[in-house]
């Protein structure tokens, strides 16, 4: 294995799911490619204050903010690219596997809400549509 995709999106999860992509590239030898998706909401570009900068630009820096504190905890020369685009989560995921080329995809799956059952999660449809292996790391099962 040569790169592993990690798709991280901010939550209390992504840490695990982090440090799970982390060991699986520590025994494989393989490079991760740290990624982010995000979109406007169209309510939000509506709200947003007058700035220098564009909401675009700040959600962006925002993004690659996190993704870079995410590549300074982890072993020297272990993270090969990070990854910021603009999109849908599930489909910039699945285009950037393919651009950058990489052997897995590894996600977080998250708690279905009504809207999920819906209209499918994100992990969901990364699974579905992705032409390349998906590995799911569920959260931890709480002990009784």
């Amino acid at each position: 294995m040569r790169k592993i995709l990690v798709g991280l999106d901010g939550s209390p999860r992504a840490e695990a799911v982090l440090a799970y992509a982390e060991s699986l590239a520590a025994l494989t030898g393989a490079k991760l490619v740290l990624f982010r998706a995000f979109g406007i909401p169209p309510e939000m570009s509506l709200a947003w204050p007058v700035s220098d900068q564009p909401l675009l630009l700040i959600l962006r820096a925002q993004a690659k903010s996190y993704l870079d504190t995410c590549a300074r905890a982890l072993p020297s020369g272990r993270v090969g690219a990070v990854r910021v685009e603009v999109g849908v989560p599930w489909q910039a995921v699945c285009a950037v596997a393919i651009d950058e080329g990489v052997d897995l995809v590894v996600i977080g799956s998250h708690g279905y809400s009504v809207l999920d059952h819906l209209i499918g999660t994100t992990a969901a449809k990364i699974v579905n549509h992705a032409d390349r292996s998906v590995l799911v790391v569920r959260p931890p099962v709480p002990k009784a």
